[in-house]
This record gives structure tokens, C-alpha cells and sequence, in this order.
């Protein structure tokens, strides 16, 4: 009778253990997966060509975008291309600095 119980104690700490190590890993996957870091998205240089008001830190892509679309982003401001092709933007106030 003793045997018995013994072997029935162990079975239940095995299963004890097993459903802890369980428990464990899928809460770590859950944690893993809330810090995961997405990157950034970055589009395509060919995107960037024909889509002027995607931002760029290249001059040359921005001013063939001011040639072809007559305006086009660049470091964070929009330029625009006049009609006598003097390069402007717009301030805060709503008036054109021209560069």
C-alpha cells in the first residue's frame, strides 16, 4: 500500500512540475512577443522617386522631385518650385521663404 502512494505522490509532483515548466514557457512567450521592436519602415528608393511627400535626406532625389512633381519633402519641411522656378516653403504663418 505504501508503494502505491509513494508512486501516486510522484506522479502528481511530475505532474506538478510539468504543468509549471508549461506555464512558464508560455508566459514568457507572451512577454517576448509585447517587446518585440518593430523596425521602422524605410520604402524603396524607387518609391521615394515618384512619391514626393515621402521624407528624404538626399538632395539629388529631392531635387529631382522638384524638377519632375514641382514640390517635394525634404528633412522634415515641404519645398515647392515656383513658376519663375524659385525654391520655396511655407513658414508657420502660411508665407513663402524663398530660398
Amino acid at each position: 500500500m505504501t508503494n502505491i502512494f509513494l508512486i501516486l505522490v510522484l506522479l502528481i509532483i511530475c505532474f506538478v512540475l510539468l504543468f509549471s515548466i508549461f506555464f512558464y514557457s508560455k508566459r514568457n512567450n507572451k512577454s517576448a512577443k509585447k517587446t518585440k521592436i518593430n523596425a521602422s519602415y524605410i520604402p524603396f528608393s524607387k518609391e521615394q522617386e515618384f512619391n514626393p511627400d515621402i521624407n528624404t535626406d538626399n538632395w539629388h532625389l529631392h531635387k529631382l522631385r522638384l524638377e519632375k512633381f514641382r514640390r517635394s519633402q525634404y528633412r522634415g519641411l515641404t519645398f515647392f518650385l515656383s513658376s519663375k522656378n524659385r525654391i520655396y516653403y511655407l513658414s508657420e504663418k502660411g508665407s513663402k521663404v524663398y530660398c
